[in-house]
């Protein structure tokens, strides 16, 4: 068996690309093999009126709310096929965790080779039957 070194690149682009091709090529240079970010849409996670928790407000922006820190921190669409064409000529591996089935049916389009299933949504049924219906691998976190 061997071990699969996934660089947790997650929200840290902060929604700046520069920032999310810089995390991939600190991730190739550190040896992972892959690189891992999070696909998700702000108004499929959270209502505009959400509260943020407290960890959130004391570590955030306390004035805005949890929907406007979740949309900063979106991947959009239109970077997934730049960030894993520059992950590839890396040597990396570029993946993404989708949060709701929609962003799951969009990295389907990318030819992904595995999923990761958030910790958080390990009892979201409906999302976790899409992505066995991928019938791709997958890490489950917990």
């Amino acid at each position: 068996m061997s071990v699969l070194i996934i660089a947790e690149a997650g929200v840290n682009h902060n929604g700046d690309k520069s920032k999310a091709i810089s995390l991939i090529e600190v991730a190739a240079e550190s040896g992972a093999d892959v690189v891992k970010f999070q696909t998700f849409r702000a108004d499929r996670l959270a209502l505009s009126t959400a509260p943020k928790a407290n960890y959130q407000v004391e570590n955030t922006n306390a004035l805005e709310s949890q929907f406007e820190m979740l949309k900063a921190l979106e991947l959009p669409y239109e970077w997934h096929v730049e960030l894993q064409k520059h992950a590839k000529k890396l040597g990396i591996e570029f993946i993404s965790t989708a949060f709701d089935i929609e962003s799951l049916a969009f990295l389907e389009t990318l030819g992904l080779s595995f999923y990761k299933v958030p910790s958080g949504e390990i009892t979201n049924g409906p999302l976790l039957l899409a992505f066995a219906q991928t019938g791709k691998r997958i890490v489950l976190s917990t």
